[in-house]
């Protein structure tokens, strides 16, 4: 699995005893705002607002918060206008890195991601640099324990999966994006239990980092994540499941 992958699974793990709900709220509730503003405020015929819905629900999210930011997107309600702009650069290594953002003043967003990238030994780069090594994908992670290998391949497969790889201690479950939700939900009423599930950006190579850049990475990682604006990073390192768990420590 690529290194943001085991980054998103750990972090979600920690995040039940940090205390960073509100953060995780800020994000969603502006990820459900734009995919409202943009695809209409029913989550039936708007796949990625059904998506942020979901991922609200998941995180227990009261209702009231989603029905409001879905009507501040569609303009039943005031609210902000958030700009989506993808930045690039490059982590420690040479590590390729897609950063995400929401936000309603640009220049502020720049300054605190090129400041994230200097201060962890990596540089903002220019649009184009590094998004052709990136494909969007739908990626189901799936822990080994108890699982048997051929009823997954066999569940996954028959939903409309493209592939399903064993790496390390899981299978990575890849669809497309439209088929994903439905590959999703096969994998749940198989009764499989999954440790991560987005559409997400997959790399099309990794970069195997070790020491002080795998420490540096983590570290820069953290640190364009911890901002508001931020909403998803995409990076193509890898690093071991061992070292990565003592590095979030």
């Amino acid at each position: 699995m690529s290194g943001h992958s085991k980054w998103s699974t750990i972090k979600r793990k920690k995040g039940a005893a940090d205390s960073k709900r509100g953060k995780v709220f800020t994000k969603i509730i502006k990820e459900i705002m734009v995919s409202a503003r943009f695809g209409g405020g029913d989550v039936n015929a708007n796949p990625r607002l059904r998506t942020a819905v979901n991922l609200a629900k998941a995180e227990n999210m009261p209702k009231d918060n989603i029905e409001r930011a879905i009507k501040k997107g569609t303009g039943e309600l005031e609210g902000v206008t958030f700009e989506q702009i993808t930045y690039e650069g490059y982590g420690p290594g040479g590590v390729a890195m897609l950063v995400e953002v929401l936000t309603d003043n640009k220049n502020r967003t720049v300054a605190d991601v090129r400041h994230s990238f200097s201060k962890h030994n990596g540089s903002l780069g220019e649009t184009g640099c590094v998004s052709w090594m990136f494909e969007k994908k739908g990626l189901i992670v799936v822990d080994k324990n108890n699982v048997d290998e051929d009823h997954l391949i066999e569940v996954a497969l028959d939903a409309g999966a493209l592939d399903v790889k064993a790496t390390g201690k899981e299978f990575d479950v890849t669809t497309d994006p439209s088929q994903f939700e439905e590959v999703k939900k096969a994998i749940e009423e198989g009764g499989f239990k999954y440790t991560y599930a987005e559409v997400t950006m997959v790399p099309q190579t990794t970069v195997r980092l070790t020491g002080k850049e795998a420490e540096q990475m983590v570290k820069l990682m953290d640190s364009i994540e911890d901002s508001d604006d931020v909403q998803k990073v995409y990076a193509n390192f890898d690093i071991t499941d061992e070292e990565m768990e003592r590095l979030s420590a």
